[in-house]
């Protein structure tokens, strides 16, 4: 942070609100900060937002920005702390990636009106938006492909909701939920801020949630989330008697969605944004993921926090904004319906089969400008001229697409599928619309309608009127300063322009006397090296220029608002259009994936089978692929009647987590309605997926590696059900051998009896495998190897059996440890699996030494399998032994490189 200069007095940092003393401009400064004191206070003083006392200490820190000082309070210096309002939105995205919230405070009025109250009249300012995390409309501050959450969570006599809205888009969700579930709701949201009531959030057994989402977790007061008030609000936003067209909602979820409509008209300051009716999602509708399956499997973001990598990524085939936004919510929320699930697969099969429909189709996507958020900002009163252009070209994108997919090659409307006509249907027609916005945009656009010059030539006559007005009288004043000139002789005089002045006359110093001498000429101003002067002819011109150009601005304003208006009354038919388009482009891309990819079409039903034949992991063989490696492994599972719990053993690095993993990745594809790398694949609906694969602590939490794995094993236990599928890599590996054996077999047990789902195990247990014996459903699997030359060849395929040993210390080896602890390890090993784990450890414990001797015969073994050296090589080392270079001289140093070469062509010989 760059320091303040340096000063003897004190310097204040928090505000103190007293404002005895204080100047008039602080005095309001100071009347507003109180009223937001959990907001940094952009405080708009011309050209700048300025922050003022701890506000601009952290502003500076934080955007690493000059503080600086202004005035003092109290007797103590004010810290001050500006960024430019032209670039502000660069400073906002940092503060608020940093987790700040902001209050914008702006100028309501004219600084020459202020003047009129008196010379020390303050200009009127009033906060006109609270920023926060969850509540950005801004595409400079936002990800155009993904979604901006904002969640609340209500709890209403212990039954729990969640609701959910995207103020950029106009998504608003809700579902009611358990507080085991509540967690799996949050991290399939990933939002941008949550809402939770200050006496929710006081209970213990929020404790966790709070501790995982603190930095974005907002309190409120309880009273907010009254039902009776959130009924209300949500009957006067939507202008209904009653919500029962919305469908059923239970007190939670309106609490939860009463709780978000009130923030936001608190911080947009009572300028709604265009708000989707709530769409209610049942429980179960959606595949249950909790936390730690979404890290394990990355669906969209790896566990650095990186979107490449993830299954996304590789998935991602969209062109456009709102289309990445669709399959990521997908993706984090495969379906449980079949049937759901099959209507969008019928839909990509389409598109799979259609290869030119696909392509024209993909083509005219690309020119498709983001609808949803143009449209988010004109309502709120946040749009520009651009956001107008957007949709007009996004909606003539709109008639393009329906021409094309209404009239496909077959020409028969009765083989497009039914998610297809529905998405047609849901286009709608805008014609009108469109024809009206090409008439009165011009070509070219400013980023805001205050700039002016976007409404088109021959849209409105009277604007064209008075932009002729205002472009003949610019040209009356060229003809008048060609007369003053030709009048007084001064070919440098100047008709200029200021805010200040207006027009005015100028002159060199020099012809000062000159102009002074001349009645017409009126004396303005004297500088160092110019004069200024007016005349009534050019204060009446001005006085036209102003007037028309004024007119021609307000005149424009008023035709905008009334565009906006225009777009407005037809803003849910929009927003229809806007989603079908985007699940057009979402179907297009699975089907342009499977094609290139080589996926096919997965059998989904009710059932519980769980069939994938040559399944590959996605992520995994595209980076083989990018890396020009050879070809993904495939290999089959089958998790169904006699072996529905597969034991997986083997080695490290063969690739079991490997294969663990792109099984739940299928099943995740498959039910978001994607076609799946696979030979073939049939799969019952599956209601939740566990994943515990990999090993962390939780150091916030004081847990260690173990309690996280015992934790997460523990909610796979209490809630998988027997369509759920789980997949386990390695449990009871962070204890001692006994225990950990102990708990894995009890696991395995479990899942098998009481659970009895679809799931893979791995471990290097290899006692677990005797299970197979009483366990009916249980099948033994390992990784396959292969021992050439006292080599392990690593086949990365699995087969049916068991693995007679891990092969770990080959691990060790490859990774590099020294061929003293290699050996060391085998003696150990050799040792134990004499059956000599009592006495032989102890034994083993008493004979360190032979880990000294080990290394001694490591070193011997190294000296005796190197080459001898020749005379010549002897010569050549000793001579290099015998040089020092900091005591020659370059004419040494050259002798020396001269000798040494002599040296080596001897010892070549």
């Amino acid at each position: 942070m760059n320091k303040m200069p340096g000063s003897s007095n004190k310097t204040m940092t928090a505000p103190d609100f007293n404002r005895d003393g204080a100047t008039p401009m602080m005095v309001q400064f100071l009347e507003l900060k109180e009223q937001y004191q959990d907001c940094l206070l952009f405080y708009r003083m011309g050209d700048f937002y300025e922050l003022f006392f701890d506000d601009a200490v952290k502003a500076a820190e934080a955007l690493d920005i000059a503080l600086t000082k202004r005035g003092k309070h109290q007797g103590n210096d004010i810290p001050m702390a500006g960024v430019p309002v032209h670039s502000h939105e660069t400073y906002l995205q940092r503060l608020i990636r940093k987790g700040f919230r902001v209050a914008v405070c702006e100028q309501m009025e004219d600084p020459a009106e202020a003047k009129k109250r008196g010379a020390k009249s303050v200009v009127k300012r009033d906060v006109v938006r609270l920023i926060t995390p969850g509540t950005l409309t801004e595409d400079s501050l936002l990800d155009a492909r993904r979604h901006n959450y904002l969640a609340a969570i209500a709890d209403v006599r212990g039954k729990m909701g969640v609701a959910w809205l995207d103020i950029s888009t106009g998504d608003f969700y809700v579902q009611p939920c358990t507080l085991p579930g509540l967690g799996a709701a949050l991290a399939r949201l990933d939002p941008g801020e949550v809402l939770i009531s200050d006496r929710l959030l006081n209970r213990s057994e929020m404790f966790d949630l709070y501790n995982d989402y603190k930095n974005i977790i907002t309190p409120q007061p309880a009273a907010r989330f009254d039902p009776a008030n959130a009924e209300l609000r949500l009957k006067k936003l939507y202008d209904v008697a009653a919500l029962d067209a919305f469908g059923g909602f239970e007190t939670a979820e309106l609490s939860a969605a009463g709780a978000l409509i009130d923030y936001i008209e608190l911080t947009q300051k009572g300028q709604m944004p265009r708000l989707s009716p709530p769409t209610r999602m049942a429980q179960g509708a959606a595949m249950e993921i909790d936390a730690a399956t979404r890290r394990s499997l990355e669906l969209t973001q790896t566990q650095t926090g990186e979107r490449k990598g993830s299954l996304l990524s590789v998935i991602d085939r969209t062109r456009t904004g709102a289309g990445a936004r669709l399959l990521a919510a997908r993706l984090s929320a495969p379906l449980t319906e079949a049937d759901s699930i099959n209507r969008r697969l019928d839909l990509v099969s389409y598109f799979h089969d259609h290869d030119d429909l696909r392509t024209d189709l993909r083509a005219s996507l690309s020119e498709c400008p983001d609808i949803e958020r143009a449209l988010s900002r004109l309502s709120i009163g946040r749009g520009g001229p651009r956001d107008l252009a957007s949709l007009r070209d996004g909606l003539a994108c709109a008639f393009a697409i329906r021409n094309l997919l209404d009239h496909p090659a077959s020409n028969s409307l009765d083989t497009l599928p039914a998610s297809l006509n529905d998405h047609l249907s849901e286009m709608g027609h805008h014609g009108d619309l469109v024809d009206l916005l090409r008439r009165a945009l011009a070509e070219s656009l400013p980023l805001m309608a205050r700039d002016g010059g976007f409404i088109a030539t021959g849209y409105h006559p009277p604007l064209d009127e008075l932009r002729m007005l205002s472009s003949e009288s610019k040209k009356l004043i060229a003809n008048l300063q060609a007369r003053y000139i030709e009048q007084t002789a001064i070919s440098s005089l100047k008709v200029k322009h200021n805010n200040v002045l207006g027009y005015f006359i100028e002159v060199p110093a020099k012809q000062g006397d000159k102009m002074m001498e001349v009645d017409e000429f009126i004396h303005r101003q004297t500088m160092a090296n110019a004069v200024r002067f007016t005349t009534v002819a050019l204060s009446e011109l001005e006085g036209r220029v102003s007037k028309a150009g004024d007119q021609a601005m307000a005149l424009e304003l008023d035709l905008f608002a009334d565009l906006v208006t225009s777009v407005l009354v037809h803003a849910d038919p929009i927003a229809r259009c806007a989603q079908a388009l985007a699940g057009l482009d979402v179907s297009s891309s699975l089907g342009e994936l499977a094609r290139d990819q080589g996926c096919v079409r997965p059998i989904i039903d009710n059932s519980l089978s769980f069939d994938i034949r040559a399944g590959r992991h996605p992520v995994v063989e595209a980076a083989l692929k990018n890396a020009g490696e050879s070809p993904f492994v495939a290999n089959d599972c089958r998790l169904e009647d006699e072996q529905k719990l597969w034991l997986i053993t083997g080695p490290n690095m063969a690739g079991k987590s490997t294969f663990l993993r792109q099984n739940a990745l299928i099943a995740v594809m498959a039910q978001i309605g994607a076609f799946v790398p696979a030979q073939s694949a049939h799969i019952g609906a599956i209601d939740r997926l566990f994943s515990r694969v990999g090993a962390a602590d939780d150091l916030a939490r004081g847990r260690s590696t173990f309690m996280v794995e015992m934790v997460e094993t523990a909610a796979i236990i209490n809630q998988a059900t027997d369509r759920s599928l789980v997949i386990l890599d390695e449990i009871g590996r962070g204890t001692s051998t006994f225990d950990g054996l102990s708990i894995a077999w009890a696991v395995v047990e479990n899942l098998h009896e009481v659970n009895k789902c679809r799931g893979l195990f791995a471990t290097h247990y290899h006692e677990l495998t005797a299970l197979a014996a009483k366990l009916d459903h249980l099948s033994c699997h390992t990784m396959l190897i292969k021992e050439w030359q006292e080599e392990v060849v690593f086949l990365h395929e699995v087969g049916p059996g068991s693995a007679d040993r891990s092969y770990g210390i080959h691990v060790a080896q490859l990774a590099g440890l020294p061929k003293a602890v290699i050996k060391r390890a085998e003696q150990v090993l050799k040792t134990l699996e004499k059956g000599q784990q009592g006495s032989g450890v102890a034994k083993l414990a008493d004979d360190l030494p032979l880990f000294a001797a080990a290394m001694a015969q490591v070193e011997k073994e190294e000296k005796s399998s190197a080459p001898a050296l020749s005379d010549q090589q002897k010569a050549l080392l000793s001579a290099m032994d015998d040089m020092d270079p900091d005591d020659m001289s370059p004419r040494d140093a050259l002798d020396a490189l001269y000798r040494l070469r002599a040296l080596q062509k001897q010892a070549a010989t």
